[in-house]
């Protein structure tokens, strides 16, 4: 609306301007001539300046031609009827001499009784002789017998007719009336326009103003219009680098072995004194991250629960803020709807926002007994595009499936018990995996420290529910995070899985069959246990690429990315040393870390004091082509270590 009303505006302007050019450049043609335009004169004064050219008394027409019966005997007696001379020319041509009365009334006009007699002129005539008329001589037409055509015979240009001259007069007389009607349709124009414009540029009152400021399409406007600018204006790109010009090679570059800050996400005015609870990248857009927070509790007025999304290429502010009414735990991006956002809550909501609505979720889960009442800490998107369901799990041992777009209830409940706890039967779930290409068996990591296997529905040998007899045994408390190993590359690693805990460990297990459990109690250790953190360690996630790697973070501000293709036999001789270890964020505490899917280069960080930190692993993330290979030997070594430690 405000851009058409622009165009009109503009077009009105130009439309006044034409105007006044033309107005301009008629005054101008006005000066230049030096004459102004005669006013329209009436029928009879026409009549008369014709009969004047023609040389005729007034009320003489063309009809009137030769009726008069007295014709001039001579040249020198000017005749009294006919075509007389006007009084003027009669005066000027003629000399004070003599006495002769001339009677006008001969012409027979006065009969008629529609024009009154001339008065009786007295003039004083003298006798001059002058040729009045040249008579054209008669041509004599020859006839020549070697002649055969008729010769052509040129003729006197005769002048133009009375009706000629007439219908020139009155086209000019309409020509200028015309002329004169534009003129005065154009001013009035002109001034109507220039009313209109000032109308519609006035100067707003300050009650007008506040209300175009606080009105919701303006402030849409002026949020999506200042998000493009600042994308390009944070684009650090080098324009005036000059390729010709050899740069000096980086010797850590050379090494591969440093990982390099990319940006740090943070804004005072959302995420102040709010930590980061769980961070994930988009799938569609690799540019896109997200970041779930906490309450802010200085400020009481402010939602409890955030979610921010976040774009490298706008550092200083968010791309999006929701809002929650509880504290967000888990978040999540959909990987079949780029833009739908899953949260889930510390009341046991699971949230759903859009990208494309406002800051409130457009779908949530009521607070009932049907659902989570505990606080849910983890969340998994399993299924393909046409079907898939969001599994959540909660500290009060139920999982639930859910479908996106129906979280009345859920879709199914699974409530897991074991019975060999001493006090209850729940099991306090605080992490959840599933494998790859895996959408009815998982694994889950329990606030005890113990790590069970579950089933969604039954099957063959095993109910649904919780394996009550493998038990992965290693960790001395709460379980922080668990991931399994993706399914690429020439070799299937899919039963490898890593897990982290307060213990200030991370192990590496192995999954046992899932085909054949076990009917009696059965307690699987890890393949080898990493013990090199010096805090808690709060969350651990493979290399979505690179086979044999995997990072970890603790609560000192540590990253470290291990890599178990290297020195192997070193692990099992001695403690494991990460491959890279770098100090985030002046030593606070890392709460979550997430791998950037597509490429692998870039790792998301979410710190304790609501940063988010954004690294870059450059060529460490891409695999050599023997790693799979490197990675079955580096297995076979650590399993033979662990079965010594274990005899």
């Amino acid at each position: 609306m405000q851009d058409a009303r622009r165009a009109d505006i503009q077009a009105k302007k130009s439309k006044l301007e034409e105007l006044r050019k033309l107005r301009k450049a008629r005054e101008d043609s006005k000066k230049t001539s030096g004459t102004s335009s005669p006013a329209p004169v009436p029928r009879k004064e026409v009549d008369v300046i014709v009969d004047g050219i023609l040389g005729r008394g007034p009320g003489s027409r063309l009809s009137d031609v030769g009726a008069g019966d007295a014709s001039p005997s001579r040249p020198s007696t000017p005749a009294t009827s006919g075509f007389p001379f006007p009084p003027l020319l009669g005066r000027c041509s003629l000399g004070v001499s003599g006495s002769r009365t001339s009677d006008a009334s001969s012409d027979g006009l006065a009969a008629d009784g529609n024009v009154p007699p001339p008065p009786q002129i007295t003039l004083d005539l003298v006798e001059v002789e002058q040729e009045l008329f040249e008579l054209p001589q008669k041509q004599r037409v020859i006839y020549n017998k070697g002649t055969q055509t008729k010769a052509e015979v040129a003729t006197e240009p005769i002048g133009p007719s009375e009706y000629d001259i007439r219908q020139q007069i009155l086209q000019e007389q309409e020509a200028e009336r015309e002329r004169i009607r534009l003129e005065t349709e154009l001013e009035e124009q002109a001034h109507r326009l220039d009313k209109e414009i000032e109308n519609e540029i006035r100067v707003l009152t300050e009650e007008e103003r506040l209300s175009i400021f606080i009105a919701p399409d303006f402030l849409d406007f002026v949020e999506q219009s200042s998000k493009i600018i600042q994308r390009a204006l944070s684009d650090g790109y080098d324009y005036t680098r000059d390729y010709s010009i050899g740069a000096e090679v980086n010797s850590d570059d050379i090494e591969g072995k440093r990982v390099k800050c990319v940006c740090v996400f943070s804004d005072d005015r959302v995420t102040k004194n709010r930590s980061i609870t769980d961070v994930d990248w988009s799938q569609k857009y690799p540019e896109l991250s997200v970041a779930s927070y906490n309450k802010n509790p200085a400020a009481l007025n402010e939602p409890d629960g955030i979610v921010t999304v976040w774009n490298l290429h706008l550092v200083e502010r968010p791309e999006f803020v929701f809002h929650s009414q509880s504290d967000v735990l888990s978040v999540s991006f959909s990987p079949f709807h780029p833009n739908l956002v899953f949260g889930g809550s510390y009341s046991g909501q699971i949230l759903l926002w859009d990208t494309r609505s406002k800051h409130l979720p457009i779908l949530k889960t009521p607070l009932s007994a049907a659902g989570h009442t505990h606080p849910v800490y983890t969340m998994q998107m399993v299924g393909t595009q046409n079907a898939h369901n969001l599994i959540t799990g909660s500290t009060d041992g139920m999982v639930c499936s859910w479908l996106i777009d129906m979280l009345a209830q859920p879709q199914e409940t699974l409530e897991l018990v074991h019975t060999g706890h001493n006090k209850t039967d729940e099991v306090s779930v605080t992490a959840l995996n599933f494998p790859d290409n895996e959408a009815t068996t998982f694994w889950v990591g329990t606030e005890e420290g113990n790590v069970y296997q579950a089933n969604r529905y039954d099957r063959a040998g095993a109910k649904a529910g919780l394996n009550q007899y493998d038990v992965y045994k290693g960790h001395a408390g709460p379980v922080t995070g668990l991931d399994f190993h993706p399914s690429v590359g020439p070799v299937d690693f899919s039963d490898l899985f890593l897990t982290s805990s307060v213990d200030w460990t991370t192990k590496l297990w192995r999954t046992k069959s899932a085909a054949k459990p076990s009917t009696s109690a059965h307690t699987i250790s890890p393949l080898y246990s990493f013990e090199e953190a010096d805090d808690y360690v709060y969350d651990v996630k493979w290399h979505p690429s690179h086979p044999a790697m995997f990072g970890s973070v603790d609560g000192s501000g540590r990253f470290d990315l291990w890599n178990l293709n290297a020195d192997a036999e070193v692990f099992v001789a001695d403690t494991a040393i990460p491959l890279v270890s770098t100090m985030i964020g002046g030593g606070k505490a890392i709460n979550k870390l997430a791998w950037e899917g597509k490429e692998g280069r870039r790792v998301g960080l979410g710190t304790s004091d609501g940063k988010f930190h954004v690294y870059d692993i450059g060529d460490m993330a891409t695999p050599r082509e023997s790693e799979w290979i490197d990675l079955q030997r580096s297995l076979a070594t650590l399993e033979l270590g662990a079965n010594r430690k274990n005899r």
